[in-house]
């Protein structure tokens, strides 16, 4: 393992560790199963057997994510606390607007995600005073600002980004070296996985969140669960 790469893992073990002292048994894992979540998980067990992790199904995931998710459940021998979003919300939203409204505007588009994503996120950190995010700076354009621990304006808790400086090449190298589970639309070219009708694959020279609700700019490219001082991240 290089020199930088030791450098990025002391720091992240040196995050998760002071968090998991600080803030356990109510600090949980935010976990899409991306290769990010599942090497912060790996860590987060190092320090604590007990570690929480939850994830949103939003009734869209690829069955890929839900491969993945079973993998995590198994390897990890951890009870994943999952949310849904309200049948009401999502049925009235499907009647009133179909259900692919959320490619008509970027507004539409956060309805849907309101209702998917940040909704369920609100009940899953009730309770916590702090949550674990796979979030690195060079994922996009809205990310360049994140800090390792940072103050979270939506959920008024603290949030922890443990692999802020790692690049997606040095995650995937610790992921397949410590053979760990992963997402296996990676090995197709997607770096950044979601709902299935708003993922896709990213040619080459695209931003690693290129694939995600590629129809918007890349400014609009959050879904709302990411808040911080100053506005959406």
């Amino acid at each position: 393992m290089s020199a930088e790469m030791d450098a990025l893992l002391e720091e992240s073990r040196a995050t998760v560790s002071g968090a998991m002292e600080k803030y356990a048994p109510r600090i949980s894992l935010a976990s899409s199963f991306s290769p990010e979540d599942i090497l912060i998980f790996s860590l987060m067990k190092e320090f604590d057997p007990n570690a929480r992790l939850f994830a949103l199904d939003t009734g869209r995931l690829n069955p890929e994510t839900y491969e993945c998710a079973e993998e995590v459940r198994r390897v990890f021998n951890v009870d994943i606390e999952w949310y849904f979003p309200k049948t009401e919300d999502v049925e009235k939203l499907e009647r009133e607007k179909g259900v692919m409204s959320f490619r008509e505007s970027v507004d539409c588009r956060k309805e849907c995600c309101g209702i998917r994503k940040v909704e369920p996120l609100g009940r899953a950190l009730s309770g916590l005073d702090a949550w674990v995010t796979g979030l690195r700076r060079a994922q996009s354009v809205t990310r360049a600002g994140l800090e390792l621990v940072e103050g979270d304006e939506g959920a008024g808790i603290v949030k922890i980004n443990p692999l802020l400086n790692w690049s997606f090449d040095q995650v995937m190298e610790y992921v397949r070296r410590e053979g760990l589970p992963y997402n296996k639309l990676i090995d197709s070219g997607y770096m950044s996985i979601g709902c299935a009708p708003c993922t896709r694959a990213i040619e080459a020279g695209e931003d690693e969140r290129a694939g995600r609700w590629w129809w918007e700019t890349p400014e609009h490219k959050e879904c709302g669960l990411h808040l911080k001082s100053g506005g959406q991240k």
